[in-house]
């Protein structure tokens, strides 16, 4: 029998999501579709393919025995939609651009609008992620990440160095003595599940017994907390041509280890022969080399 990529598809994002609302949402289909499917695809195959719980749904041993084979084909993918591609000789479409929270909401989404002016025929989907997408089967273009490649398959385009830094409102500032260390204040951080997320690690090694004063799983929330006088946060203290007005303001505070960091421009070993991900990736090169230049 043969099992088309989009089957493949439906399987690994069901697989890899846990659930079939996962996947639904990772294909931007309907629920209903993706019970339809897989009902279909299992009924082809012969054998569920998962158990179907209140908590999600669980691979089977059938459904086991398809997963390499699968994330083989969904990298095959991949690189077949890369070489289609990259017959384009102008680099014009939709380039998709994946960083954490803070990169997206504070440099690539006003990144997007200078790329949007510049070339009129490019166009940036900026896909915020905690977790890291998988770039060879082409689920993003290009990403912003805080560790370099592992994978042979992957390349590192450039790395930034980037100053850490805490930031506080002004009127928590404000109360604090002159002189404060990380135990003297209050903390702002990710909630489960993002509780292994920076700088929540790096805080509970610095601070015996680590509580925050205000978690929450969403970036934005974060800051409104920490504008809002609720506790310090930890950001990159990074000047660029995009940087955007803040209320709050820098402390000094020392981070020790963790006071830098660095962002990795990774891609695709095939991707930058797509014309639109190579012209977005030297000009994000060029950004990085002006952020440099500017310190």
């Amino acid at each position: 029998m043969d099992i088309s990529w989009d089957d493949a598809r439906l399987f690994l994002a069901i697989a890899e999501t846990g659930s079939f609302s996962g996947a639904a949402r990772r294909l931007r289909i309907g629920q209903p579709t993706v019970s339809r499917r897989l009902a279909a695809l299992e009924y082809a195959v012969g054998a569920a393919l998962f158990r179907r719980g209140v908590e999600g749904a669980a691979l089977t041993a059938a459904g086991e025995r398809l997963v390499v084979p699968a994330k083989k084909m969904a990298e095959w993918a991949g690189e077949l939609h890369r070489a289609a591609e990259s017959t384009d000789s102008s680099p014009r479409g939709i380039v998709r651009v994946t960083g954490t929270p803070y990169f997206s909401f504070d440099f690539l989404a006003p990144f997007a609008a200078f790329v949007a002016q510049k070339h009129p025929g490019l166009r940036l989907e900026v896909q915020s992620q905690i977790q890291y997408l998988d770039l060879v089967r082409g689920e993003s273009d290009l990403a912003l990440r805080g560790r370099p490649p592992t994978s042979p398959d992957l390349q590192c385009v450039d790395t930034l160095d980037v100053p850490n830094a805490v930031f506080v409102s002004k009127a928590l500032k404000a109360r604090l003595p002159k002189k404060v260390t990380p135990q003297d204040l209050p903390w702002v951080a990710w909630s489960p599940p993002f509780e292994a997320v920076p700088p929540n690690p790096q805080l509970e090694t610095m601070i015996p017994g680590f509580t925050p004063s205000f978690t929450a799983d969403n970036y934005l929330v974060l800051v409104a907390a920490a504008e809002a006088g609720l506790g310090a946060l930890v950001m990159a203290r990074m000047s660029h041509r995009f940087t955007r007005a803040t209320q709050l303001v820098p402390l000094e505070v020392e981070l020790g280890p963790f006071s830098r960091s660095q962002t990795h421009l990774v891609c695709a070993k095939s991707a930058l022969d797509i014309p639109r991900v190579r012209r977005v990736s030297e000009l994000l090169v060029e950004e990085f080399q002006r952020i440099r230049a500017h310190r």
